[in-house]
């Protein structure tokens, strides 16, 4: 069967082209789903443009993750002064994606803690999914933990290695809480791509994709075997979504085929 793919709109949509023409091309290439980075004002007009093409809205960001000091994707579930927040928000967009079909959100982990361990702030992050995962399992969403760079893109995010997401959620211990494998982040972070995604299979909720270096299209000038990486995901049984999230070089709907192509194994 092939991957089942989707599309970042916020990253992959061109400046000059209207939100329907965008949905329109991505039809004609052959995808299934988008995806939101948000739920922002712009959600609502956007998930109807999609579900009126019949595309599926497929992931969106649980959570607001911003800090206004310690910059992007800082404010997680590591600090325990979130979780009061994390599990309000995560339910209201857990309520959202059961409104729209959507299979998972997203959740971020958070910055590490200053003179705190890695394996200390995995208990934190544990103790606050456990609050909310019996709802994510009661409304059959999937709460999907975004891996990261730590090297490159995010500084001190805590969630930037494959065992790490694999420890969290054993500890949290429900079906629901699973891991946004990003192909791109992990392979700046350790490689071993296949035998990682490998491994971790049961726990992986969601994919997404771009070319190292630069984040670009998934063509022959970086360095991943995105055949090879797609035929293994596909080998695991692997039945949910692998999202594109890329930043074009030049044509957008040129890179989109090219991607299309290479993961559709």
């Amino acid at each position: 069967m092939p991957i089942n793919q989707s599309v970042v709109i916020p990253m992959l949509q061109p400046d000059s082209l209207s939100l329907g023409d965008f949905l329109d091309e991505l039809k004609v290439i052959g995808f299934p789903a988008v995806e939101l980075w948000n739920r922002g004002d712009d959600f609502e007009a956007i998930v109807e443009a999609a579900c009126a093409r019949d595309l599926r809205v497929v992931s969106m960001v649980g959570h607001v993750h911003e800090s206004p000091t310690d910059g992007s994707h800082a404010e997680g579930f590591s600090r325990r002064s979130n979780h009061d927040r994390l599990e309000a928000e995560l339910r209201e967009s857990i309520e959202i994606a059961v409104k729209y079909n959507m299979p998972g959100v997203i959740t971020l982990s958070g910055h590490r803690n200053p003179g705190q361990s890695d394996a200390e702030t995995l208990d934190i992050c544990a103790e606050g999914l456990r609050r909310i995962a019996p709802y994510a399992e009661e409304q059959g969403v999937n709460l999907n933990m975004e891996l990261l760079n730590s090297t490159v893109d995010h500084p001190h995010y805590i969630c930037d290695k494959t065992d790490w997401a694999l420890e969290l959620c054993e500890r949290v211990n429900s079906p629901r809480c699973k891991i946004l494998y990003d192909i791109y982040h992990m392979q700046i972070m350790e490689g071993h791509l296949i035998r990682n995604l490998q491994r971790a299979a049961k726990w992986i909720g969601h994919y997404h994709t771009a070319g190292v270096p630069g984040r670009h299209d998934l063509d022959d000038l970086q360095e991943i075997n995105y055949k090879g990486v797609a035929q293994a995901i596909a080998a695991t049984g692997y039945d949910l979504y692998v999202g594109h999230e890329f930043m074009p070089k030049s044509d957008a709907f040129a890179a989109l085929k090219q991607a299309y192509s290479v993961v559709n194994v």
